[in-house]
Order: structure tokens, then sequence, then C-alpha cells
């Protein structure tokens, strides 16, 4: 079974606008004037156009997202078959004269539904304790459905969360297919995810940097750690602190925290704060004082 979702590489979720700039970039990779002679290419180009023609199509795409590779079979049944609000099991009956009853010769197909991806967007703090999101689907019958999703610490971008039995309806007593949320994770204003390990700057006197001191260091807990800078520290050096970056799932530690410190200088120099600087700066040049 093909999934033109797949092929065209988009999502479930994906715009109509999405859907044509995957597919005008794959044609052109793909397009036999460019593979000249490349039979895989052009069985490529042939699934590629297939795929858009289907998911370009409003009404196509509906009849795909709904009976999957089935599609035609309803398309088939003509103008006149209304799906709104139907029974599965009428509709296998109407299209094969088959139905739970026996009618037609006791032809009775089973088919399962096909899984559903649904994108999902959460903040860096949520990935990093754990969260939940509430979603609201229609029933065949035009009905809600609302279920409740934990997304679980330490997930990633493009990390799948599934969930059994809530995809897309089966066929004539066919079971559910599976939901899987596609989990997108928004870009932090101060900390930077690699992996499991966090990156964040921190400014730090200039004083601190040359003398040593210590510095408060925040954490996406909420919580903020005490750094300890050792004296005549280089601006721009970065510190590991280990155990404090992002939860691992289905682990019992987590990465790494990375903190690089950034040099702040003293700024609206008093008479004697300048004079006592050109004072330090002839003696690390080896003038007199």
């Amino acid at each position: 079974m093909k999934d033109y979702y797949q092929v065209l590489g988009v999502s479930r979720g994906a715009s109509d606008q999405e859907i044509k700039q995957a597919y005008r970039k794959l044609a052109r990779k793909y397009h036999p004037d460019i593979n000249p002679g490349d039979k895989q290419a052009e069985a490529r180009f042939k699934e590629i156009n297939e795929a858009y023609e289907v998911l370009s199509d409003k009404e196509k795409r509906e009849k795909y997202d709904r009976f999957g590779s089935d599609w035609k079979r309803y398309e088939q049944a003509g103008p006149g078959v209304d799906f709104s609000g139907a029974d599965f099991s009428d509709i296998f009956e109407t299209l094969f004269g088959a139905g739970r009853g026996g009618r037609g010769g006791g032809f009775n197909i089973r088919m399962d539904g096909q899984d559903i991806e649904q994108p999902v967007e959460i903040t860096l703090e949520e990935a990093f304790s754990g969260t939940q999101r509430t979603l609201q689907f229609a029933n065949p019958n035009g009905t809600p459905r609302t279920i409740t999703v934990k997304i679980p610490a330490g997930i990633d971008s493009g990390n799948r969360v599934r969930v059994p039995g809530e995809g897309a309806p089966g066929l004539n007593g066919g079971k559910r297919g599976d939901l899987y949320l596609v989990v997108g994770i928004q870009p932090h204003p101060r900390f930077e995810r690699k992996g499991d390990d966090l990156f964040v700057k921190v400014e730090v006197p200039f004083f601190t940097l040359l003398l040593g001191g210590q510095v408060a260091v925040p954490t996406l807990a909420g919580k903020t750690i005490t750094l300890t800078i050792p004296e005549q520290t280089q601006n721009g050096r970065t510190f590991r602190l280990s155990g404090q970056g992002m939860p691992k799932p289905h682990a019992h530690h987590r990465g790494d925290l990375y903190v690089t410190v950034n040099a702040v200088l003293p700024t609206r120099l008093t008479p004697r704060e300048r004079e006592l600087y050109e004072e330090l700066r002839r003696i690390k040049e080896g003038q007199p004082a």
C-alpha cells in the first residue's frame, strides 16, 4: 500500500502549498529529462505524480484520508452514493453487494483503518518536564471525540508518540488504525538543545573572570545553579555541568548543561576608577607606575 504523504515527504496535516512545493522539488529531481535512461528515477517520477494527483485534489484527498488505498473503489461507486454519516459496513454493501447480514452471497471483508499523523508543537520547557495535549476529532457519524495524550519528558523534535486505536476507523469490523503525534519543539530564546545536552550563555562581570568568584546559572527546571569561576578565566570559556541537561526517555539520567561565560566590561568609569585602570595597564605593560 502506497502512502502518498510519505511519497511526497509531507505530513498528513500538510497545507496545499506545502504539498505543491514538495511535489515541485521532487519532480525536478526525478524528471526523466534530468535522469535519462534511469528506470528507477522514471518509476519514482510516476509515483510522485500519482501522489500529487490525489493530494492536490480536495475531493480525492478527502476520500484517500478516509479510505486509504481503497479510495478509488469508493470513488467508482459514483456520485449517487453518499458516504457522510454512513456506517462502513453499509458502504461496503453498496460497493460490493455484501453486508453484515450476508447479502450478496455472504461476502464479508474486514479492513483495518489507516494510521494518522498529527503534528503538535511544544516548548522546550515542556519537552524537559513532559506535558500533554488534548485533541478533538470527528467520528464518522460527525460526533466529536476528545482524547488527552501524554508527551514524555525528554522527547525531541521529530519523535512520534503513538496512541493505539485512535487513527482512522476500520471497515466492516476492522480495527482502527493508530494515531501518531509528530512532535516539534519551538526555539528557545536562551537555551539551545543538541541531543540530550543544553547550551546557555551567561554574562559575567569582568572582575569575576579576572579575580574569580561565583555566578548564577539558569536551568530549564526554573532553578539556578551556582557556578564557581576560577581566577583569570578567559572570555568565552565553556563549563560543563554534568547531569543538568535534558532527561533521557526511559532512562534514569540526564544530559549535560554547557555554560559559556561572556565578559561584561565596566562602563561609566569615575575619575578614580579610570586612574586605577591606567595604573594597572602601565603595570601590565612594564612601565613605571
